[in-house]
């Protein structure tokens, strides 16, 4: 590395100033920290929410009445969809960190829970969203 630039050098340091192009365990970092910063507001609000009961019943019933429609249909499921990875995620990071062997099977333990993550959105989801469509498009 004697004689090149730090210009140069950029690409290959993690320090060079350059966005770290990294592979599938980067992304999932992302999405670990991504999802307890979401299921973090999501505690707070319902705490907030909850607590109105107590102040005022009436202002806690309009509350959970305006949660009765399909956007925020939409966002519960996509909080059920963090939920879950954030904990299938941690479990593979505890695994890594304390299975001597976690390490080398990162990267499967990654593609399983992604599995298994998607397993049970599917039906999950389904049944989320199925009141809301039937009431949207009709039905019983």
């Amino acid at each position: 590395m004697a004689g090149t630039t730090a210009t140069e050098r950029s690409g290959t340091s993690r320090g060079g100033g350059t966005l770290y192009r990294g592979d599938l365990g980067m992304w999932s970092w992302v999405a670990h920290r991504i999802t307890g910063v979401l299921t973090f507001f999501f505690l707070f609000a319902h705490v907030l929410d909850t607590a109105l009961v107590r102040v005022s019943p009436d202002a806690y019933d309009k509350v959970i009445e305006t949660y009765k429609n399909p956007i925020v249909n939409l966002f519960e499921v996509g909080l059920v969809g963090a939920v879950l990875y954030h904990a299938l995620n941690g479990i593979r990071v505890m695994l890594v960190d304390f299975w001597a062997k976690g390490t080398k099977y990162q990267r499967q333990m990654l593609w399983a829970i992604l599995a298994v993550w998607v397993l049970v959105m599917i039906p999950g989801a389904y049944f989320m969203l199925v009141r809301t469509v039937s009431d949207m498009f009709g039905g019983h």
